[in-house]
């Protein structure tokens, strides 16, 4: 028997239908023997030509070759690289409900080619050029009218439950995910969801009846009962449909309310600030401009894009990264509306990004693990930091050199109007905020490059670049 000689990634081990592997930099997905009847109605029936052309799933080729040395092997596949994985946990409110919204398309445009969406996780959605698709071909199976939709839980605990939830209450829960990757359970969300959700129609159906039904089917004997009735009954395709669409149009009524936050109106207040934006964009572009190779980028504390989007003017792949959701979700539509393939916002806190978990923490990694890019930004955020979050300057310097090979960073002195109006709500106790021991501290991982005054602003640009 030949020896498997590689082992799939540790988050690819959960569906028997096959896995993902890395072989020499390359990422590959091996179809195990299992899902050959499958995989091949797929493919054959048009299916997954009908799902390219509409760009809601990702491209492979077949490799012919067993790279695996897999005695299960059936086909291996090249995918179409996703160039940053993200989780839904890290996505804003519309994030989350166009990954959802991509899901019920493709569970409903299968079914015309006799197949079924199996898998119903946002865990199966990444960005690709600012538009959602769907990455997992193994999750497409022959559609059996006599089931009902195996993945109508899952759907509705991992998409319905947290968008439900950030709808009515205001609230950016998306974290939610982080603590239960698998989806919210029905009884969790049933018993945070007010009384008048009882009064939507579709909610009352997906989420308070789903989960009353759901409880009762805990005895085997009424399992037993629901499974012969199910085979008596066949699910049609028009039923089906009826359930999608009433899915679909529940998604699509739910909308991010989120309250005012101090962010709202950031950029609006800077500009008063007689030329300070323009020659902060003026400086950041010239230094952009001198630096060579810059492919990748990450912007953190981004608020609503204003600097991503001249790193994209440069066709810089950039994460904008925030921790404020109303900012990240306003750029997300903007980035919709202008058709903006470079800039990819994302939810990040941080003093606490997003850590690895899941099995051996190893199955979904760290923001920090995912982040080397060629080029960071940090503009008006280190006082955020370190007297909003009391991080030392070391410790923001020791994170800042695992995300980015350079950083262009703007130091705000104490005097600073809006320093000055952080100290108001707390003791001062920032002694060591300083310029000098802001570089200092930076020193250790980076070597300034630049050094220039944002106009009469009493605001500094530093251009930093990481020791080799």
């Amino acid at each position: 028997m030949t020896q498997q000689t590689t082992q799939p990634l540790a988050s690819s081990f959960r569906d028997p239908s096959g896995f993902v592997f890395e072989k020499d930099g390359t990422l590959y997905r091996q179809v195990n023997k299992v899902f050959r009847e499958d995989f091949d109605h797929f493919i054959g029936s048009g299916c997954y030509d009908h799902l390219i052309k509409k760009q809601w799933l990702i491209p492979h080729e077949e490799i012919d070759q067993n790279l695996t040395g897999s005695p299960d092997y059936y086909k291996t596949l090249k995918p179409q690289k996703v160039p940053f994985i993200t989780y839904p946990y890290e996505w804003c409110f519309d994030m989350l409900k166009d990954a959802a919204l991509l899901t019920l398309q493709l569970a409903k445009g299968c079914t015309q080619f006799g197949v079924i969406l199996k898998d119903a996780t946002p865990f199966n959605v990444q960005w690709l050029e600012g538009k959602p698709a769907f990455i997992d071909t193994l999750s497409f199976e022959r559609y059996d009218a006599a089931k009902t939709w195996i993945a109508y839980r899952q759907f509705c605990e991992n998409f319905l439950s947290p968008l439900l939830l950030m709808h009515y209450s205001h609230q950016p829960l998306q974290s939610l995910l982080f603590a239960w990757p698998e989806g919210i359970p029905l009884s969790i969300t049933k018993s945070l969801l007010p009384w008048r959700s009882k009064f939507s129609f579709h909610t009352y159906l997906h989420i308070h009846i789903h989960q009353r039904l759901a409880s009762k089917t805990k005895g085997k004997e009424i399992q037993l009962q629901n499974k012969r009735a199910a085979e008596r009954q066949s699910f049609s395709e028009k039923k089906l449909h009826r359930v999608l669409e009433s899915l679909q149009s529940l998604i699509q009524s739910l909308q991010w309310k989120g309250d005012a936050t101090a962010w709202d109106q950031y950029y609006e207040e800077a500009n008063l600030r007689n030329d300070y934006v323009s020659q902060k964009k003026k400086i950041t572009i010239e230094w952009l401009s001198e630096l060579a190779g810059i492919q990748t980028a990450v912007d953190l504390g981004a608020n609503e894009g204003s600097f991503s989007f001249l790193l994209s003017a440069k066709n810089i792949a950039t994460i904008a990264a925030d921790s404020d959701h109303s900012s990240i979700n306003r750029l997300y539509q903007k980035t919709k509306k202008e058709k903006e393939k470079n800039v990819l916002p994302l939810l990040i806190d941080l003093a606490n990004p997003s850590s690895a978990i899941g099995l051996n923490n190893k199955e979904r990694v760290s923001f920090i693990e995912r982040t080397h890019r060629d080029v960071g930004m940090a503009l008006a955020l280190i006082h955020h930091l370190a007297i909003g979050k009391n991080i030392p300057f070391e410790k923001i310097a020791e994170l800042f050199e695992k995300l980015a090979d350079c950083f262009i960073i703007e130091f705000i002195p104490k005097k600073d109007k809006k320093v000055q109006f952080m100290l108001q709500q707390k003791k001062d106790i920032y002694d060591n905020y300083t310029e000098e021991n802001f570089v200092q501290s930076f020193s250790k991982y980076f070597s300034v490059r630049k050094k220039e005054d944002i106009g009469d602003s009493g605001r500094i640009l530093y251009l930093m670049k990481r020791h080799a």
